[in-house]
């Protein structure tokens, strides 16, 4: 786009500035019908950004409204996945895409690759028995995906969302080619995504829980039951829990969620059943880590009768948390629930440090240093490198 002579008053380009009153004009709208106005104008616009590619846009007028103007953020972060997700072609539907989280976690890989017909149809079965709305159409990608080869950013989801929309309604199996997918790290626990969109008119329910009686945490404990069955046989050797499939970035933030409290039942059971010591017989130190602000918290596990950090969990903060909310009693919560009773809280501002050969986070010992987790050498073996 052709410069303008004089630089902007606030600095921002055109494009970013158009964003800016579009959201504005939706956070401060009065009424549903002023809604529609805005929404519709302002998702023309993001559309338009998305075909072309323009990830650096969307992302500077997020950055800029984060720091300024929190409800105008918000509308904007809403509209931007709304269109990165919903694929608006054709004249009389609606195509959306989903995912399905599988929190996981073993000593040996968990699989990121294709899913076999069998299983894939059999996932295809319980999702339209229990999860999806009666007549909705469905097309599945073939590949059990890590969160490093899912789309990265809004225009590769609203790619990857134009791809399975093409593949209905003749089909229902996307084609995705695994030696184009990144290289997955290997982690104690971890989360694997099913990926898939749905069809439907324009108006009509998507989800089970749309429809009359309809609730989601009947939806969620049959996908739980039924689809973590179909699954079994290729995630062998892996501890499962499903987390209920929705919109593709509800169903990923609600995955981050409870990927943190599953993070911490993994480790109990691992270093329980590595070490020959029951949870009881364990300790945990949590402690804040800072960058400028704080960032994430981080659990440090040790044996009760020693100061030898030999695990370590992350524990990000998400959304608007930051050192003043509620995060230190969740992380209580989810040691006590994994059996854990001796829990040591710094409030050590820790640096937010990594080891520097290995690149793994530093996690606080009892004496309140940051230190590199170490098993006993005759425990070391056949555990995955990065203890996540």
């Amino acid at each position: 786009m052709k410069r303008s002579r004089f630089g902007r008053r606030n600095g921002l380009p055109r494009d970013t500035e158009e964003l800016l009153w579009l959201a504005a004009g939706l956070a401060e709208s009065g009424s549903r019908a002023e809604d529609v106005f805005w929404e519709q104008k302002l998702n023309a616009e993001i559309d338009e950004f998305l075909r072309s590619g323009s990830e650096d846009t969307l992302n500077t007028t997020l950055d800029h409204l984060y720091t300024t103007d929190m409800p105008s953020y918000d509308a904007l972060a809403d509209s931007v996945e709304t269109c990165a997700e919903l694929v608006r072609d054709e004249a009389n539907y609606d195509v959306l895409l989903i995912a399905a989280p599988i929190l996981a976690w073993s000593r040996f890989t968990i699989p990121a690759a294709a899913i076999p017909a069998k299983i894939r149809n059999n996932l295809r079965v319980h999702l339209q028995a229990h999860v999806l709305a009666d007549g909705v159409q469905l097309v599945l990608a073939d590949m059990l995906f890590s969160p490093d080869q899912l789309p990265q950013g809004y225009c590769e989801t609203a790619a990857f969302a134009a791809q399975l929309a093409k593949t209905l309604p003749a089909g229902d199996t996307l084609h995705v080619a695994a030696d184009t997918l990144p290289e997955t790290a290997r982690f104690l626990s971890d989360v694997r995504y099913l990926l898939g969109a749905i069809r439907a008119p324009k108006g009509s329910p998507l989800f089970r829980w749309q429809e009359p009686g309809g609730k989601r945490e009947q939806a969620a404990a049959q996908w739980q039951a039924q689809g973590g069955a179909c699954l079994t046989p290729m995630l062998a050797g892996c501890a499962t829990e499903l987390v209920l499939p929705d919109a593709f970035f509800s169903a990923c933030r609600q995955s981050d969620r409870a990927s943190r409290p599953y993070s911490v039942r993994a480790s109990a059971a691992f270093l329980s059943t590595t070490l020959e010591l029951a949870p009881s017989e364990l300790r945990a130190v949590v402690a804040p880590f800072y960058d400028r602000q704080i960032e994430e918290y981080r659990i440090g596990f040790t044996a009760k009768d020693s100061s030898t950090v030999v695990h370590g969990v992350v524990w990000p903060l998400l959304g608007p948390e930051d050192d003043a909310s509620d995060v230190p009693a969740q992380i209580e919560t989810a040691l006590k629930e994994s059996g854990i009773v001796e829990i040591v809280h710094l409030d050590t501002r820790c640096p937010l440090e990594y080891c520097d050969d290995c690149g793994v986070p530093l996690y606080p010992s009892p004496e309140g240093d940051p230190v590199h987790p170490e098993l006993p050498e005759d425990k070391a073996e056949q555990v995955p490198k990065h203890l996540h």
